[in-house]
């Protein structure tokens, strides 16, 4: 895949292509994106998927702080997974957001893009306020010689419906099966290994302390969980605690996990967490000694995990 910044861009062949934030690149994203690649095989031309930098929003309110399920590099490396031939990265501006839906066609998608065919999701709608529908879309591309495809909806035996915000919404319940079954993917995070309490060590738990590397990211709810941990290009077993550690009389939240078998200094490092499933809530016990039993009952339950 090629992926090419707005300020980069020159000349583009005659492309077919989509556009949309892809926070995620869900099932629903990747329905959408496969039926793009079919038909721009159908067409000899180009798969291109024109997505944004910053999340829109941002843009609009600067107060707003969105939850992010991928950061830009996530998002491109599954959109690599799948295999387009193009990723356009834009800009988003306040400019841009008082284009119309025919500007945007037409001086963005058309003059400076050169998308020949477009595929629009079921229920994707821009343009300034996003006063227009498919219907508008397809009359404006019909005058200007774009042809304008909507996708239809996508479901599944088991989910009647897939969006970023229904993964947001089960992520902050804990609910890491049913996310990662919409993502089709591992939910994941990354960070810094920071100094901690350096309380775990002492009762037999050391853990890494992480702060993200990016503050929008979504975090999970509180509770531990079982995870893989992947440090210099290995995989290990984890058990990771997000919460105020209630027992050792903690004030803020925190991201701590306890690694496995691990013995190896990484103060400083990125670590990245993937997330399998809930184990629990978090809970103030009545001592350390009972956190102690709880954390053994823990670890021998993320050991049996597939």
């Amino acid at each position: 895949m090629q992926v090419i910044y707005q300020h980069e861009i020159e000349n583009i062949s005659p492309c077919v292509a989509t556009v949309g934030f892809f926070d995620g690149v869900h099932a629903g994203h990747r329905f959408l994106i496969e039926k793009l690649k079919t038909i721009a095989r159908a067409q000899n031309q180009k798969s291109v998927v024109l997505t944004f930098s910053v999340h829109p929003r941002t843009v609009l309110n600067t107060d707003y702080q969105p939850e992010l399920l991928t950061t830009l590099s996530e998002k491109l490396i599954q959109l690599e997974y799948i295999g387009i031939d193009i990723c356009l990265v834009l800009d988003f501006s306040t400019s841009m957001a008082q284009l119309t839906a025919y500007e945007f066609l037409k001086t963005v998608l058309l003059e400076q893009f050169n998308v020949h065919t477009l595929l629009v999701g079921h229920d994707h709608r821009f343009g300034h306020n996003r006063s227009d529908g498919f219907p508008e879309y397809q009359h404006y591309g019909e005058a200007m010689g774009m042809k304008v495809i909507q996708a239809q909806r996508f479901t599944t035996d088991e989910d009647n419906h897939i969006s970023s915000s229904e993964i947001r919404n089960a992520l902050q319940i804990g609910g890491i099966e049913h996310a990662n079954r919409l993502l089709t993917y591992q939910y994941r995070i990354s960070g810094k290994v920071i100094d901690g309490f350096k309380v775990g060590r002492k009762i037999g738990f050391p853990t890494a302390n992480i702060s993200l590397g990016n503050s929008n990211k979504l975090i999970p709810g509180l509770g531990v969980y079982a995870v893989r941990v992947i440090w210099d290009n290995k995989m290990y077993i984890g058990m990771l605690n997000i919460g105020y550690r209630p027992t050792l009389n903690g004030t803020k939240v925190s991201i701590e996990v306890h690694i496995i078998d691990f013995d190896e200094d990484i103060y400083n490092q990125i670590i990245e967490v993937v997330f399998i499933r809930k184990i629990r809530d978090e809970h103030k016990f009545n001592d350390v000694n009972e956190l102690i039993t709880q954390l053994q009952k823990d670890k021998q339950n993320v050991m049996g995990m597939d």
